[in-house]
């Protein structure tokens, strides 16, 4: 079997179109993340760029020069809640299982800390059980349930409530 090659970097501008493309193609299976396609072009690049002036822990899977998934921990504005940063990730389906969403969240979490997050959560679909267990496997813990916070397809679906605490207790 063919070992799976990627390597994960910080996100750059150029990144912007394909970090859209994998958001999009995660969001329209419609299971993962809480929107079911992703905003503009345009909406990517400032993201990006603002993500970039400041200094926020945002990186890439890339598997040559395609985005095969993306991770960013960005922090919260109001004051006494800047300790904490939101976690986003998501890996293109052909590259779930190999790594990425490891790799990615090592990468992203490192930085976090670096510039000064004591707290990372997120919020995850209870059906998506892969991603709890690399968050767990991470120091991730659930904090709470939100009970059928999603109906979508005539489907509702709970979202775990999941922190990591770095070095605050």
């Amino acid at each position: 079997m063919e070992k799976s090659i990627f390597t994960v970097k910080p996100i750059h501008l150029e990144h912007a179109p394909g970090f859209r493309e994998a958001l999009d193609a995660v969001a329209r299976e419609r299971i993962h993340l809480g929107q079911t396609e992703a905003r503009s072009l345009e909406w990517a690049q400032d993201f990006v760029a603002t993500n970039i002036k400041n200094n926020h822990a945002q990186f890439v899977a890339l598997n040559g020069n395609e985005v095969i998934g993306w991770c960013d921990i960005i922090p919260f504005a109001r004051l006494g809640f800047r300790h904490t940063g939101g976690l986003g990730i998501g890996v293109v389906k052909s590259w779930r299982g190999k790594g990425v969403g490891k790799a990615l969240l090592a990468e992203a979490v490192g930085k976090a800390v670096k510039n000064g997050i004591a707290r990372i959560e997120l919020e995850v679909y209870a059906s998506n059980t892969a991603a709890i267990e690399l968050y767990r496997k991470n120091g991730f813990v659930e904090e709470g349930i939100k009970r059928s916070a999603r109906f979508l397809d005539e489907k509702y679906e709970d979202i775990l409530m999941m922190a990591l605490l770095i070095g605050t207790h």
